[in-house]
């Protein structure tokens, strides 16, 4: 064998080895390739996985490498507190742009986060968007800092409020995904339990 027929080899097995680490991906592709053709038949999961196969071996995303947990009471109370949030957004926002009166005092609030992994900076950055009245303008992942537009700050308990919200789903974040060490990094106390965050 040459060595350019090794290297090739080397490559292959490398493709190989990123599909076979990939499945998750590739079923959740093939799930949206059912969804998107709206039917489901063997017929189009396995034209889904395929075409998963084709998008992991031809696009390569780069490693995460991040330790991370999964404590399942911790998301429960994640996402329990997330939609409780979207809820009382959604209607705090309807209210603002309904009501008569003045226009409601806006801005941009800087949080400064606690040391973590940029997955879960990324994930606090996401759910703090997705709440209506709020947007990410600004991510400074060098100092950890989300710079946050406020549609009303009165309403959001000042600047003081919006730090501690933002704060509070950081830590429920943190609870729910960080590893331990990142948690003990973050001043957080470790634990694996679902209790109140």
């Amino acid at each position: 064998m040459t060595a350019g027929q090794a290297a090739a080899v080397g490559v292959a097995r490398r493709r190989v080895r990123r599909v076979v680490a990939q499945w998750p991906t590739i079923l959740l592709l093939s799930g949206l390739w059912m969804l998107l053709w709206a039917t489901f038949a063997w017929g189009t999961f396995v034209a889904g996985l395929v075409l998963g196969v084709v998008v992991v071996a031809v696009l390569p995303l780069p490693p995460v490498g991040v330790d991370a947990a999964f404590r399942p009471g911790r998301v429960a109370v994640l996402a329990g507190r997330f939609v409780g949030d979207l809820v009382v957004a959604s209607f705090q926002v309807a209210w603002t742009a309904l009501r008569p009166g003045p226009q409601p005092r806006g801005g941009v609030v800087s949080v400064p986060l606690r040391p973590a992994p940029d997955v879960l900076f990324a994930m606090t950055a996401v759910l703090s968007s997705l709440v209506p009245g709020s947007l990410v303008v600004e991510v400074d992942t060098r100092t950890a800092v989300l710079y946050l537009h406020v549609l009303d700050l009165d309403a959001a308990g000042g600047v003081a409020g919006v730090r501690a919200q933002t704060l509070h789903l950081e830590e429920r974040v943190l609870r729910a995904f960080a590893a331990r060490g990142d948690l003990v990094r973050a001043g957080l106390a470790a634990d694996d339990g679902g209790g109140r965050a």
